[in-house]
């Protein structure tokens, strides 16, 4: 039977005006490490107003940074135990 040992909460924050949403993603892991990331959504001036929208796209860029980030970290942990250089993680 698997057992949750740890959960994650990721916090997400919106910034809108009338043609850009900003997103700003941070998420604390259990060793006190935050990781931060942002992404960006840009309306076209001929697309209806859908702030919706606009929060989806720039929430899923900016996670995709934040699970860009958690790779590195994770792949910066590798090398420093190991004592050698592993290859990227994707």
């Amino acid at each position: 039977m698997l057992q949750t040992v740890v959960g994650w909460h990721v916090d997400m924050e919106f910034e809108e005006d009338t043609h850009r949403t900003r997103a700003a993603a941070l998420v604390r892991l259990p060793d006190g490490t935050e990781v931060r990331a942002h992404g960006y959504a840009s309306r076209h001036p001929v697309d209806s107003n859908q702030p919706r929208v606009g929060e989806e796209v720039a929430g899923a860029r900016a996670l995709n940074e934040l699970a860009m980030k958690l790779l590195t970290k994770a792949h910066d942990e590798i090398d420093e135990a190991s004592g050698r250089t592993s290859h990227p993680l994707t």
